[in-house]
């Protein structure tokens, strides 16, 4: 099932995806099957709502009402969640090294793998509140240059835990959905050699995409081994697949816990897959560019990038 939260009419609803651009919006359908539609106020609450909110939300899905479904011309995508608390991770060893030999090109400075890379996973934690969704404008920074996207698979957490083993960590997930990291590429090299953050290279308002959908876990055999492809104005960039990841989200699940609770609604990405940022192959964003990323199972998220 692939859900989602749109705008319509001025409130944001969440949906199922249908196919053929119809959705369903599941408030709607579930105060018509006199159900439960607290379940569906926001993402937030259906993850909390677990296997009850999903199986009445198959169900809803099964006995779709016309008054109840929506049209894609009529909405507007939001993220389908505003993260209860965001990491991003970088796990895909073939973008690390493309991108470490691009930086050598542009700083003069040697670039190497450090051997914590393959030890543990390494993440950060962003700026939660900057997210956009699909079909938004994301809007280029003032302070730089170089800016780029970035594709990644995200997960988002379905249940609270603590210390949680790999072999567990796959009853923690809620679903899977497309990350767009934006990165000014400039900021990023001037502040990284500090040895902390990174902070504006990724921190500006717009500056994380999700969505268009959650596909959830059922959709998706644990690991995960997903196609995904990056195109900027109709030109493919580059892309992989999700069984690349050195480390794979039970692994990083297991380590972000190590004494830290996860919270339902926390979103953690992958990192870029290999090829999949201009900076790896050495090309880079213009004012105007359209990026589609696009990940099976999931589908494909669009935005542009405006200069003010």
């Amino acid at each position: 099932m692939r859900l989602g939260t749109v705008c319509y009419e001025g409130c944001e609803r969440v949906v199922a995806d249908l196919g053929n651009d119809r959705m369903l919006d599941l408030h709607l359908a579930a105060e018509h099957a006199r159900e439960n539609e607290a379940f569906y106020v926001d993402m937030l609450s259906v993850i909390h709502g677990g296997e009850g909110a999903l199986a009445l939300a198959r169900s809803l899905v099964e006995n779709a009402q016309e008054a109840a479904t929506l049209l894609a011309e009529e909405i507007t995508f939001c993220p389908p969640i505003l993260p209860v608390q965001y990491r991003d991770c970088l796990v895909f060893e073939t973008h690390l090294k493309n991108s470490f030999a691009q930086a050598e090109k542009m700083t003069g400075r040697p670039f190497a793998i450090p051997p914590v890379w393959y030890d543990q996973p390494i993440y950060y934690k962003g700026n939660r509140m900057s997210f956009v969704g699909h079909g938004q404008d994301v809007i280029w920074p003032g302070y730089a240059q170089h800016l780029d996207v970035e594709l990644e698979l995200a997960i988002i957490i379905g249940k609270k835990g603590k210390d949680i083993p790999a072999s567990d960590a796959a009853g923690y997930f809620f679903g899977y959905s497309i990350l767009n990291d934006v990165s000014a590429r400039d900021a990023q090299m001037i502040e990284m050699p500090g040895q902390l953050g990174p902070a504006k290279g990724k921190d500006f308002d717009t500056g994380n995409v999700l969505g268009p959908w959650i596909v959830t876990r059922d959709e998706v055999p644990h690991p995960a081994a997903l196609d995904m492809e990056l195109f900027v104005n109709g030109e493919r960039w580059g892309g992989g697949n999700s069984s690349q990841m050195h480390h794979d989200f039970a692994r990083i699940i297991e380590h972000i816990s190590a004494s830290e609770t996860l919270y339902p609604g926390e979103v953690i990405g992958s990192g870029t897959v290999g090829t999949g940022c201009g900076l790896e192959i050495g090309k880079r964003l213009q004012p105007g560019d359209r990026f589609d990323l696009t990940i099976e199972k999931i589908g494909t998220l669009s935005n542009r990038i405006v200069k003010p």
